[in-house]
């Protein structure tokens, strides 16, 4: 089962073993959720745990250590621009009270860097480092939005899943969608991911101009008033593009 593949994707799959649903693990749940043998799974356990990747705590059971925190700190898409964001973000909630996240994409998908949990019950709860398919979320739009032509065809080719009746799968009004949200600067996403909730998002800049992240605003979709949040939207993302060196 393992003679095919090399060192570094079997200490990889050991690290991928980790994931939201599953943030502790024996070795028989790495080994099984890894793909690896037993016995290769010990041997490479063990050197990650010495490095300080995992961590074993008394009861065996292993979790991922700080030392991958610490190393993740260094990404520029990650901690970084999250703590250049993070005044901004918090500009944004007091000015509505509402949810607030931001996101960048890693391929097909949005990954949540930072949330503010707003006073509203919306149904979509958001985690640091969880992800999304980009065409279900307003940061999601705005992203793909602002991708290259080829990415954006070959996404919207599909297949898109659907997550509510409202869930925009057809490939040609999804398009539209990224036509407007270039045009207008703003994503407005209505119950695409449950049917109780609605975002506004708007393109974060890097300092050659390039789209890097999105920030958004999650409300209630039977209280929406779309058009008192862009303002707020589009100046926390000014805020957030100028800090990161951006000059329109």
């Amino acid at each position: 089962m393992t003679t095919t593949r090399s060192a570094p994707d079997r200490l990889l799959a050991v690290l991928a073993a980790f994931d939201h649903e599953h943030p502790a693990l024996s070795l028989t749940d790495i080994s099984r959720r890894a793909g690896l043998t037993l016995t290769t799974a010990h041997r490479l356990v063990a050197a990650l745990t010495e490095w300080g990747a995992l961590e074993r705590d008394t009861s065996g059971v292993y979790h991922v250590g700080l030392r991958l925190w610490e190393v993740a700190a260094l990404a520029p898409r990650g901690l970084a621009l999250r703590q250049i964001a993070l005044p901004y973000l918090e500009d944004l909630y007091e000015a509505t009270h509402e949810n607030v996240q931001l996101a960048v994409r890693d391929g097909g998908e949005v990954v949540y860097i930072e949330w503010i949990s707003g006073h509203s019950a919306v149904g979509v709860h958001i985690r640091v480092g969880a992800r999304w398919p980009l065409h279900a979320t307003g940061v999601g739009l705005v992203l793909l939005a602002h991708g290259d032509a080829e990415s954006q065809q070959e996404y919207c080719a599909g297949p898109l899943e659907s997550f509510t009746p409202y869930t925009v799968t057809d490939p040609g009004r999804l398009r539209r969608m990224l036509a407007d949200v270039r045009r207008t600067g703003v994503a407005v996403s209505s119950r695409q991911v449950t049917d109780d909730a609605l975002s506004v998002a708007a393109p974060v800049r890097g300092p050659g101009g390039a789209v890097v992240a999105a920030v958004s605003v999650v409300v209630p979709h039977a209280e929406a008033q779309v058009p008192a949040l862009v303002p707020a939207v589009r100046l926390a993302a000014l805020g957030i593009s100028r800090a990161l060196g951006w000059r329109p």
